[in-house]
């Protein structure tokens, strides 16, 4: 043996929120439907992604700064509104979970 620890690769993302990198599986996804943001938390969903951490902070940030339609090269303004009810129905389940 070398002495060199492998230590398994985990890809980097940026929360377009907040602006700080994080592991990619500590992000939720979003990807543009139609005129819609949707989550994608299985990251399977087609088309171009922007990442956010699964926080309301996070969440009113980029909405407040307009970053999505830039994020995902849409034309217009983007509905949030679904995506804003899967980040609350996560967290409140997570604080549920003990």
């Amino acid at each position: 043996m070398s002495g060199r620890t492998h230590d398994p690769v985990c890809p980097e993302r940026t929360c377009v929120g907040c602006r700080e990198r994080a592991a990619k599986n500590d992000l939720l996804r979003i990807v543009k439907n139609e005129d819609a943001c949707v989550p994608d938390p299985r990251g399977t969903l087609p088309g171009r992604g922007a990442y956010v951490h699964p926080v309301l902070v996070c969440l009113d940030q980029a909405v407040r700064r307009r970053v999505f339609p830039r994020a995902l090269r849409a034309p217009g303004a983007l509905d949030t509104k679904a995506l804003r009810r899967y980040v609350e129905q996560t967290t409140v389940a997570k604080q549920a979970t003990p």
